[in-house]
Formats: C-alpha cells, sequence, structure tokens
C-alpha cells in the first residue's frame, strides 16, 4: 500500500485528503486487514463521490477487487481453491481463473 498515492488516481491527498479503503468489508474486512488488502483513495474524487469512486462505481470496484484478489494469491502462493476458501468469490475474469 503505496501512503502517500492514490490507488486509482494517483494523487498525493494534497488538495483531497487520502482515506484507507478496505477492498473487501463486512464480515471480511478484518481479512482485508489480515492480508494488507487495503489501499488510499482520495476522500471525494476516488472513494465517496466523484464518477469513478469506488463506492458509486461499479466498474471501479471490479478493477480493486480483481488487483485484490490477484495480489493475495500472489504473495500468499494460493490456488483458486485456496482464495475461494478464505473470500468466497472470485473476481477475475474467466481466462485468469483457470
Amino acid at each position: 500500500m503505496d501512503e502517500h498515492r492514490c490507488w486509482l488516481c494517483g494523487r498525493n491527498g494534497v488538495r483531497d485528503h487520502l482515506d484507507i479503503h478496505h477492498v473487501f468489508n463486512g464480515a471480511l474486512k478484518k481479512k482485508s486487514e489480515k492480508y494488507g488488502l487495503l489501499v488510499y483513495l482520495c476522500h471525494n474524487r476516488c472513494h465517496e463521490s466523484g464518477p469513478k469512486a469506488v463506492h458509486r462505481n461499479p466498474e471501479t470496484r471490479r478493477q480493486l477487487c480483481q488487483w485484490a484478489q490477484r495480489k493475495a494469491m500472489e504473495e500468499n502462493g494460493w490456488t483458486m481453491e485456496d482464495w475461494h476458501r478464505e473470500f468466497g468469490k472470485n473476481w477475475l475474469d474467466e481466462e485468469e481463473s483457470s
């Protein structure tokens, strides 16, 4: 996690402070923390209110979940079965999943 840059736009948070965002929340929030699936996002532009903000734009959310799944699988040496056991849902495209 780059503490100085927004995951989505790359800005440094000077004009719009950076929030820590758990990629997977709710029942999976602690697993996001455990596996480092956290990113910084500009509070207004990329986290909450902008047109591509992760809480408003399903495509942005999908891309972030795909990034997190790839990261966790690579860093932990997981198979797809391992991923499913931990997180329950596959976010990767068909060809990446096989």
